[in-house]
């Protein structure tokens, strides 16, 4: 079994565990999927979109930020408008921004290990 561990984090995550979960860290409540310039252009390139195109179909501001769009799914339901819904996985895996990338390990999941817990089929008491 491969465990990821990080530093600072009182768990662990499975990454083969992704195969049977079916998305949920790409579907539940809205929220942000915060995207950065640098982001923004590799997966501009990997869409074969320009940097316009992609912010005009898949973006939206919020302040000074960016975040990738939701799609509603039912009331108070929302997936990543980059979830393949059929394939339950991500369909820009190799350019998906930062925040995708390192999930579970977010600074907020260290003061709220249950939610992440009931969320996230691979996480591993260490």
């Amino acid at each position: 079994m491969n465990l990821l561990t990080q530093e600072d984090f009182p768990y662990a995550f499975e990454p083969s565990a992704c195969d049977a979960c079916e998305g949920n860290c790409c579907i539940g409540e809205s929220g942000y999927i915060w995207i950065n310039k640098a982001e923004i252009t590799k997966l501009a390139s990997h869409l074969n979109l320009s940097i316009d195109e992609l912010g005009l179909q898949y973006l939206k501001k919020v302040g000074y930020k960016y975040s990738i769009k939701e799609r509603v799914l039912d009331e108070n339901n929302y997936a990543c408008v980059f979830f393949d819904l059929e394939k339950k996985q991500c369909s820009i895996y190799e350019a998906r921004p930062s925040q995708c990338r390192t999930f579970p390990f977010w600074n907020y999941f260290k003061e709220n290990i249950n939610e992440v817990k009931e969320e996230c089929p691979a996480i591993r008491d260490l």
